[in-house]
């Protein structure tokens, strides 16, 4: 088959059209062999496979960028997070160059489409209400005039008095924590004791979507035949029942939320994630409609490891419902 990288694939109606993605790799770290094997390598054999087969085929991906992680890290560095993000997007594209993986597009998530693409969807979804507030108790940092995410807090563990233990989990005796519960809890930006305060959030009412989503995994893990895995995976969140997420954090480093009271927000990273696919490919083509409003005649399959899984078949695609447009939805996953 013929592959030209610099030619822009844009589907023709009345052909096969194949949109193929790869679970986005965080950016702060190195790809190692089984974050490749996982979801890159195996998704580039299906897009050789699908070309040789002659099916117009895209296949995209980039790297995920936002989120507290990548702050974490850039302290850690000493850098800045675009800094930090420039370094490690590159480092990856190296990585894939020399595996020689055929990506048609890799872009990553920090950019301008992301945050107009995943605005535009929050707003159609709060406008349709599937948008409601929570307010959380949280710990905040008078020095640093910001919440803390719990990475950003260190503390005594209540349950084994471990003095190091993270504001999410004790890495001695292993309990899973609430930041409030820390024992002379500390800044882990300068050393400074936080206090309680409370944080209005926004959710994903998950709940009320539940239905229309549960109809989407049945017609299309039917249609498009899910790896067992995935579909197992999927069906034991749907028989937990579904229930309101949060998709704002207290963050500096990500796409602000375009609504009055929340303009020191972000979103939370599992709600934008997903959305890198459309903005990724609206960074190739202008015309990224075209592979994501069209179910009709676009067939999409996608790639990833099982952790990713329940954010590509329930929420992305419930996210897309609350729109009310009419996206391409998930029509194949292969997972790991």
């Amino acid at each position: 088959f013929t592959y030209d990288p610099a030619k822009k694939v844009l589907p023709v109606e009345g052909q096969n059209n194949i949109l193929i993605t790869s679970a986005l790799p965080y950016v702060n770290n190195v790809p190692h062999l089984g974050n490749i094997i996982g979801s890159t390598l195996s998704a580039d054999v299906f897009a050789r496979y699908s070309r040789a087969r002659g099916n117009n085929t895209l296949f995209i991906c980039g790297t995920d960028e936002y989120g507290t992680a990548t702050e974490t890290k850039a302290l850690e560095e000493g850098v800045s997070c675009r800094e930090l993000c420039d370094k490690y997007n590159s480092v990856h594209k190296e990585v894939y160059d020399w595996f020689d993986l055929s990506f048609d597009h890799f872009g990553r998530t920090s950019t301008e489409k992301q945050t107009e693409i995943v605005q535009d969807i929050f707003r159609r979804t709060h406008a349709n209400g599937f948008v409601s507030q929570e307010t959380t108790t949280q710990l905040y940092c008078e020095q640093c005039s910001r919440f803390l995410a719990d990475r950003f807090v260190e503390g005594t563990c209540p349950h084994c008095s471990y003095e190091d233990a993270r504001g999410d989990q004790c890495d001695a005796c292993g309990k899973l924590l609430d930041a409030v519960e820390l024992i002379d809890p500390r800044c882990k930006l300068d050393g400074n004791r936080p206090v309680v305060r409370e944080s209005n959030h926004l959710c994903l009412d998950l709940d009320r979507l539940e239905p229309r989503c549960a109809e989407f995994v049945k017609r299309s893990s039917e249609a498009g035949a899910w790896s067992a895995n995935g579909l197992a995976i999927t069906n034991s969140w749907l028989r937990e029942g579904l229930k309101p997420r949060t998709i704002t954090r207290d963050l500096k480093w990500g796409v602000p939320v375009p609504l009055a009271g929340y303009e020191s927000k972000v979103f939370y990273v599992w709600f934008d994630a997903c959305i890198g696919y459309p903005s990724i490919t609206a960074a190739y083509t202008d015309e990224w409609e075209r592979w994501w409003k069209n179910p009709a005649n676009v067939k999409l399959f996608q790639f990833m490891g099982k952790d990713n899984v329940p954010f590509h078949t329930v929420v992305f695609p419930s996210t897309q419902i609350a729109t009310g447009q009419d996206w391409t939805f998930l029509h194949h996953i292969s997972v790991c």
